[in-house]
Formats: C-alpha cells, sequence, structure tokens
C-alpha cells in the first residue's frame, strides 16, 4: 500500500519576523527592506517544504507580476532602473509572503497565532505614531546614512530611508505642523497599514479567553491607538475604516450576533466620542474645506490617465515628473494609479481584478474571524485608489488574501482538506 508523504509543518517565527524587523530596519536605515528580509526564511521554509499550494486566483496576480516585469523594457534611467528593480522586489517578496500565509493555514495553523503575529507589527505602528506625536521634530541618522554615496543620498526615496523622520512636516494648511508617520516615511503609509492591521487585532481579540487580563489589555491598546489615528487626519483611512465597521456590522446583524454588534457599537462610539471632544474634528472639518490636495491629487490623476494612453500596453515603467514642480510625482497617490502609469492599462487591470477575485472569494466566511479578514480585503479596495500599498499595506493584504483563500479551500473542499487539530473561534488551530 502507498503512503502519503508526510507534509511538513511551516515555522510561525517568520511571520512574527514583521513585527521586530521592521524597527530594526528602520534603525538601520533599511525601513524598506524589512518585508524582503522576511520573504527570505519564509521562501527557503516553502521550497524545503514542497508541495507548495497556491490559492485559487493565484493566476491572476501572477500575471500580473509577469506583466509588472516586462515593463521594464519602458525603463530609460539608471535611477529609474535602480527604483523599478527595489518595487520588483516588494512584488516579489508580497507574493512569497501570501503563498506563506495560505500555505501556513493549510497546514492547521491558528487564525489567532497568525493574527497575534500581525498584531505585534500593529503595536509597533501604534507607538511610531505616538513618536511622532511627541516627537514630531526628531530625524534620525542611521549607520547607512553615514557610509552611503552623497549621489545616492541625494535620491528622495534614499534619503526618506536612510535618515527617517517621527513625523511629516508641512501641515500648516490643515491646522498642524505635522503629522505621525512612523515607522514609514509618509502619513498616508501609516494610514494604510493602521487600518488594515487593526481587523486582525479583533481577531486576535476574539481568541483570547473572556475576562483575561490580555483581552484588557487589547482593549486599552485599542482606545490608545486612537491617539495617533486621529491626529493623522487621514481622511482615506477613516473612510475606508467607517466602510470597514459599517460593512461588519450590517454582515454581523444578518447573522444575528448581538454580543459582536455591541462590541463595534462601543468601539465607533468611543471613536466618535474622541472626536467630537477634540479638536480633531474641526481640524478634518477644515480639510474637507480649504485643503488644496484635492485639486493637487486630481491633477496628478489626469496625468497618470494621459500617460498611460500614451504607453497604453507597458505603461512608463516608472513614475515620472509632474507638469508642475510642486505637484507630486505621477504615479503616485495611490497604488492603483502606480500601476496603472508604471504598468499599463493590462497591469492595473490584473492587480485590481486579482484584489476583486479575492474580496469575493472570501465574501462567504463561516466564522466571524473570516469575516474580518475580509473586511481587509473590502478595505483595501477602497485604499487602492488613494493611498500606496508597496511595503506594509500589501503585506497585510497578501496575509488576509491567504488565510481567507484557505477558509474557502477548507470550506468548500472540506474532504481533501488536511486534518484540523482544534478550533479557535471556528478557524483551523
Amino acid at each position: 500500500m502507498r503512503t502519503q508523504p508526510q507534509v511538513r509543518h511551516l515555522p510561525m517565527w517568520p511571520m512574527w519576523s514583521l513585527a521586530w524587523l521592521l524597527p530594526l530596519c528602520l534603525l538601520l536605515g533599511g525601513r524598506d527592506f524589512a518585508w524582503m528580509i522576511a520573504a527570505v526564511p519564509m521562501t527557503a521554509h516553502l521550497v524545503a517544504s514542497r508541495p507548495i499550494r497556491t490559492p485559487p486566483g493565484f493566476a491572476l496576480w501572477l500575471l500580473f507580476v509577469v506583466w509588472m516585469s516586462a515593463s521594464v523594457i519602458q525603463i530609460d534611467t539608471a535611477g529609474r532602473l535602480l527604483g523599478f528593480c527595489f518595487r520588483a522586489l516588494l512584488y516579489l517578496s508580497a507574493t512569497v509572503i501570501l503563498l506563506y500565509a495560505y500555505n501556513l493555514a493549510l497546514r492547521g495553523l491558528s487564525w489567532h497565532r497568525v493574527a497575534g503575529a500581525l498584531t505585534a507589527l500593529w503595536v509597533v505602528v501604534v507607538v511610531g505614531g505616538y513618536l511622532g506625536v511627541l516627537l514630531p521634530d526628531v530625524v534620525l541618522t542611521t549607520p547607512v546614512a553615514q557610509v552611503v554615496p552623497p549621489g545616492l543620498a541625494s535620491n528622495e526615496v534614499i534619503a526618506e530611508m536612510i535618515t527617517p523622520a517621527f513625523a511629516q512636516q508641512g501641515g500648516e494648511d490643515l491646522g498642524v505642523p505635522s503629522r505621525p508617520s512612523a515607522p514609514f516615511a509618509y502619513t498616508n503609509n501609516w494610514g494604510v497599514a493602521y487600518s488594515l492591521l487593526l481587523p486582525f487585532v479583533f481577531v486576535f481579540f476574539s481568541g483570547l479567553p473572556r475576562g483575561s487580563w490580555r483581552r484588557l489589555l487589547v482593549t486599552l491598546a485599542v482606545a490608545a491607538s486612537l491617539v495617533p489615528a486621529l491626529l493623522t487626519l487621514n481622511r482615506g483611512m477613516f473612510l475606508a475604516l467607517g466602510v470597514g465597521l459599517g460593512y461588519v456590522g450590517i454582515r454581523l446583524a444578518l447573522r444575528g450576533s448581538g454580543a459582536g454588534i455591541a462590541a463595534l457599537g462601543v468601539l465607533v462610539a468611543v471613536g466618535l466620542f474622541a472626536v467630537t471632544a477634540t479638536p480633531v474634528g474641526d481640524l478634518l472639518q477644515q480639510r474637507l474645506d480649504s485643503s488644496s490636495t484635492n485639486e493637487t491629487r486630481l491633477s496628478v490623476y489626469e496625468q497618470a490617465v494621459e500617460g498611460t494612453v500614451a504607453s497604453p500596453l507597458f505603461g512608463q515603467g516608472a513614475p515620472r515628473p509632474a507638469i508642475s514642480p510642486g505637484e507630486p510625482a505621477v504615479g503616485t497617490q495611490g497604488q492603483f494609479w502606480m500601476v496603472l502609469f508604471s504598468h499599463g492599462f493590462p497591469g492595473a487591470a490584473f492587480f485590481v481584478v486579482w484584489l476583486l477575485v479575492g474580496c469575493l472569494l472570501s465574501a462567504r466566511p463561516p466564522t466571524t474571524s473570516g469575516l474580518w479578514l475580509h473586511a481587509v480585503l473590502v478595505m483595501a479596495l477602497i485604499e487602492v485608489f488613494y493611498y500606496g500599498f508597496l511595503g506594509a499595506g500589501l503585506t497585510v493584504v497578501m496575509i488576509a488574501a491567504g488565510l481567507s483563500a484557505c477558509a474557502a479551500h477548507v470550506h468548500q473542499r472540506s474532504t481533501k482538506a488536511p486534518a484540523i487539530n482544534g478550533i479557535v473561534d471556528g478557524v483551523p488551530a
């Protein structure tokens, strides 16, 4: 009788490494390399524990990666080639993280443990936000900054990486001198990471024993996180969180989950109280009424469309300077626009359809934890049009997509699913 080969379990520590690699790389001067470094042991463990399963819809993502790589033919300078290679490595790292999360869950690891690792990453983001609030003028000089040639150090992206600031300056027109951004370069990056990680915090919370001190600690941490979150004045983050929380609330109501709705109601009430009881509400209204960022974004978006029409198949290969010197580079101000402008209409279609398919595949989760992971993808579909995802945002989306795809696999093909050792909130343990 032929025996099935034993499938090796994948270790959890590479997921935990995301939480400590980010601050370590920040201090050393290579913040954005954290995701690539984390993908190295994941790749090694995946290869060593073959077969490697691919989630549904993976072919769409693979098509995007191939098309993105082919658009290198549009690169015309050494500097743009360097940036292209850097972004390509981030996409490849995200691919590895997607496969690792999916195979990790397929082999029986609890979502609660994965959510614990991402909750630790969320804590790093919140601590960075507090550094931006309390020490807004601090700019670190990292070890890498001491050895980088002046020519490279003058590059804006490299300069932000080797001399990271705790807060993004230049918010006077918003009514504040600065907004928290650490451990990222921009406040918008902070908002993406915070909003997309928060559902993982709720998944982690749901798996903790009722009445435990850890539940109380997580509750206090979520309440405390509202301080830097509100002070970012990130309209897009608030919009995505509002849609995500409202969506989950409606789904819970349809399921008749009174406890879930009550907990969500308390969270929303605390958030609304914080907005109305502090100057944040007035600052947000001021930003909506008088901020010039809407016009700037619209101009950059229009230039992105024009540039893509001029090169519809492979785009421009990389972001390019805007017509007006004071405007951000064309192909920034949103992951969709970066993909569209840099990799053409087919690249943008592959990226958005892959995200949409992942969202649809996770739309019928059997558990509340699965619903929260589905909410990550719902919020990503909103934020992709005005926030950049490369790095933390795409990493979190990949993990949510991988775990959700595993749930769909187990739910729909239970006869072929791997053995499950236990249940935590209805998910593999």
